[in-house]
């Protein structure tokens, strides 16, 4: 097979791995959410944009806004909005470090813990599936796909 036709059918595959993976995303969100309805009785309007801000500040406690929003790459609007949110539903609180009056911090509450948890679980359930996927790879055909994949998050961030 020629270059040209092997770089088009190279191209091809990451069309169809990206939308592939788009919809298992969705599915997995889907399902995520479904299961933090369950054990959280419905009490809960969260989407995948606050579990995510509250699984960083679980990961990253106490931590401000300014540092939310880089760690998340969102604006600092977006985080105020969210953990507004979060804050109003029992998912976190706010706290203050006994060096610094001025600065607000996050902390989660033991609800928020709970969802912490919960969310934890299930992505190292998604790791190991994938940690699985790739043990099937000889040493030097992972080195090749890790330089692909560098080479292309340089490609997209090149991009924006």
């Amino acid at each position: 097979m020629e270059k040209a036709t092997t770089v088009q059918h190279v191209y091809d595959l990451l069309i169809k791995m990206n939308h592939q993976w788009e919809q298992h995303q969705q599915r997995e969100s889907m399902t995520f959410l479904e299961e933090i309805q369950e054990q959280f009785n419905g009490m809960t309007s969260l989407n995948m944009t606050d579990v995510h801000v509250l699984d960083c500040i679980g990961r990253h406690e106490p931590i401000n806004v300014t540092t939310l929003a880089e760690r998340m790459e969102l604006s600092k609007g977006t985080v105020s909005k969210v953990s507004t949110k979060l804050l109003k539903e029992g998912w976190i609180r706010r706290t203050q470090l006994n060096d610094n009056k001025k600065e607000i911090y996050f902390r989660l509450t033991p609800l928020g813990k709970k969802l912490f948890l919960v969310h934890e679980r299930l992505h190292a359930e998604v790791q190991h599936r994938l940690l699985q996927f790739l043990n099937r790879y000889s040493p030097e055909e992972l080195n090749v796909l890790k330089r692909l994949l560098s080479d292309g998050v340089g490609f997209l961030e090149a991009m924006e």
